[in-house]
């Protein structure tokens, strides 16, 4: 019996190694699956489930677990990969996850089960762990694990931890290898657009950017379009110098451009599946007609506006990727809006006035643009204004004032200033001395003459006596002469004083510095203005001198009274002009209807005279058209 039963237990013992064996090459091989497909994941979806497995398995008593992947930073996040079934629930997590994308650490906490109350726990721990790689939250991964102590807790949280880099490594790669496509694109990109700014004229520079792009991508033909009057207009192909604007194959191009830009969206035929759904019958068509595999129409903005689109052809063994589709795109952004000012530069000036205008005028019209709309009422007010209101014409000219009568004061005979008691600015009075000349010289020739006088009464006497009448005669002749020159001496002493011929102001004259000095006869030594007997003397430009006539009236405003208006009337128009500064000048002459006692001569100022009433345009723009005028005439043969 007992040898029995040693053979018994001999017999199970033989059976559970075989059992265990089995089960660990059953594990093992499980795991080799595992890490091979972990390893040659072709998805992001599928490289998280696989690793999520792994972690499971190493882990251990591990009940489920999941994790949530979305846009960087950003969101939404969702699962992707759930352990041990992807049909379990696995709502119980959901706080745990959130916390760990809002507090980005890792998280430990008691679990409960949906099935228990709130607060209620199974026993369980829910341990989170963000995901992150270069700086951003891609996501985090949620374990729930059997109730256990603290320290294989902690093994946990680090095995999680060493796990998760191998989530990191995969979304650095991929940005890394992201930034490297964007830099790629974005150098084809410039080096493209290149092209196009080493040419200065329009077409030239679509031509040569649509042969690089066709170069670049191996593209059967490129072809750009441009927007005229709502329809796509055919600008420039690839490798073709001149082409005919009416020809069918250019017709069916701005069909195919239209359908891209009418949707605003790029449109790629045959279309691929994980692209949106756009209207792609124009394409068909012309796919079908031309013979073309594949084609992309990429639209052309500046500024959110469509101007036009880029079509690409292709053979059908050479379809458009991904890559290519987004190199394709950021060419057009970048080259769109530079070949359309180089087209909008490289037309006729009257097409880029009417452009302009009709431009303007629909913005005029259509909806915002409120400031445009103001600015043009406003424009239009003040044209309408001036083009309908009347104002006062008035021709402006220098002005000078200057005394109606101005009385000279001149030396009456040669002499010598004695006194000079006034000078130019003071007051005078009728009658009052301006100066003396020195009469010493005068009074002694006037003694020698009467004494020559006496001599000749003496011998006059002495003829008459004796009878000589010859002598007699002679003598009479001598007296008669010698009293004509005591008579002009005494002419000459009575003149010695210069007086003021009436009341005025001294408006020249200084002898105060010249007392002694000689003067000869007829010199100026003074001259009298009135006090109140002014006139107004204005300049006027040869330009503006046939509207003023005698009669009109005008304004004066001198610089020593701004705040002070004359008004006066045109006396005379004198018909000599005068040259200053190379223009002619006309002296026109008015009299001041009210005296002004604060009035000197010489005051200088501006004036005005009223002319009629004529239109505002006409006013501030007769001198320009004036001159444009007598310009043409002098050019005219």
């Amino acid at each position: 019996m007992e040898t029995r039963a040693k053979a018994e237990q001999g017999t199970l013992r033989r059976e559970a190694e075989a059992l265990a064996a089995s089960v660990a090459g059953s594990e093992n091989e499980l795991d080799q699956s595992l890490w091979s497909k972990f390893a040659q994941a072709p998805t992001v979806e599928a490289f998280c489930t696989n690793w999520l497995a792994l972690q499971c398995r190493m882990i251990g008593n591990v009940q489920a677990g999941m994790v949530l992947l979305g846009q960087a930073d950003r969101g939404p996040f969702r699962p992707v990969a759930v352990w041990p079934d992807k049909h379990r629930s696995l709502k119980h997590l959901t706080k745990t996850a959130e916390r760990t994308l809002q507090e980005r650490r890792g998280l430990v906490s008691r679990g409960a089960t949906d099935d228990e109350p709130d607060g209620a726990t199974n026993g369980h721990y829910e341990i989170g762990y963000p995901i992150e790689a270069r700086g951003s939250l891609h996501g985090a991964a949620v374990l729930e694990v059997a109730s256990q102590n603290d320290i294989r807790l902690q093994a946990v949280m680090r095995q999680l931890h060493w796990g998760a880099a191998w989530l990191e490594l995969l979304f650095s790669r991929e940005a890394i290898a992201s930034e490297q496509e964007t830099r790629e694109r974005m150098q084809a990109a410039l080096d493209l657009t290149a092209t196009v700014l080493g040419h200065e004229r329009g077409y030239a520079a679509a031509m040569a950017f649509a042969s690089a792009l066709a170069a670049r991508l191996a593209c059967d033909r490129v072809s750009i379009g441009f927007l005229r009057h709502g329809r796509s207009r055919v600008y420039a192909m690839s490798h073709s110098a001149e082409f005919k604007l009416q020809t069918n194959l250019v017709r069916a191009m701005g069909g195919v451009m239209d359908e891209a830009i009418d949707q605003r969206e790029t449109v790629v035929y045959p279309p691929a599946e994980d692209t949106p759904p756009v209207v792609v019958r124009a394409h068909g068509e012309f796919a079908a007609d031309q013979d073309s595999g594949a084609l992309c129409t990429i639209p052309l903005e500046s500024c959110g506006t469509p101007i036009g689109a880029l079509l690409l052809e292709r053979p059908a063994s050479r379809p458009f990727d991904r890559k290519t589709i987004e190199l394709c795109q950021s060419v057009a952004a970048l080259a769109g809006p530079i070949l359309d000012v180089q087209r909008r530069e490289d037309r006729w000036l009257a097409v880029k006035a009417a452009d302009s205008v009709r431009n303007y005028a629909a913005k005029l019209v259509g909806p915002r643009h409120v400031g445009l709309k103001l600015g043009t009422m406003a424009v239009a007010g003040v044209a309408a204004f001036c083009f309908l209101a009347e104002g006062d014409y008035r021709v402006s000219a220098k002005s000078v004032l200057e005394p109606i009568v101005q009385r000279a004061a001149a030396a009456p005979f040669d002499g010598y200033i004695k006194e000079a008691p006034v000078r130019a600015g003071d007051f005078v009075q009728a009658g009052q001395v301006l100066c003396a000349l020195d009469d010493r010289e005068l009074k002694l020739e006037r003694l020698k003459a009467l004494s020559r006088l006496e001599e000749y009464q003496k011998e006059f006497h002495k003829a008459m006596a004796e009878r000589e009448a010859a002598k007699v005669e002679i003598l009479t002749a001598q007296m008669n002469q010698v009293q004509a020159e005591i008579a002009l001496l005494d002419d000459k002493l009575a003149h010695t004083l210069v007086n003021a011929p009436f009341d005025g102001i001294v408006a020249t004259g200084d002898l105060s510095q010249s007392l002694g000095a000689p003067v000869e006869k007829g010199k100026v030594l003074y001259e009298i203005a009135p006090l109140e007997n002014y006139r107004v003397v204005l300049e006027v430009d040869e330009r503006d001198i046939g509207d003023v006539k005698v009669g009109q009236r005008g304004a004066v405003m001198l610089s020593a009274f701004p705040s002070e208006t004359l008004v006066a009337t045109v006396d005379k128009v004198t018909p000599v002009s005068t040259a200053r500064e190379g223009r002619n000048f006309f002296r026109v002459e008015a009299r001041l209807d009210e005296p002004h006692d604060r009035l000197r001569p010489g005051m200088e100022g501006a004036g005005k005279i009223e002319i009629d009433r004529r239109l505002y345009v006409w006013i501030w723009t007769h001198q320009i058209v004036d001159w444009i005028r007598l310009t043409l005439w002098s050019w005219l043969p």
